[in-house]
């Protein structure tokens, strides 16, 4: 089974447990990247805040098994 996480400020990213989510709450850059190496294999897409974009920008450019995508500011 495929699952959809978000990354990001929690402010930002609480609503999408709604639509069944994984929600990593993420309210620096450090959690950020520590919320990206937690993601299972199982995870296929992550969608992302700005500021969790902006953390990962080394871990992105990686080729990956998962698909992202930023929310809109």
């Amino acid at each position: 089974m495929s699952l959809v996480a978000a990354i990001g400020e929690p402010e930002r990213v609480r609503g999408l447990r709604f639509a069944g989510v994984t929600v990593l709450e993420a309210p620096d850059a450090a959690a950020a990247r520590e919320a990206w190496r937690a993601l299972g294999r199982e995870t296929s897409v992550v969608i992302l805040t700005e500021q969790a974009q902006a953390a990962l920008a080394r871990e992105l450019d990686e080729p990956g098994r998962m698909i992202w995508a930023v929310m809109p500011g």
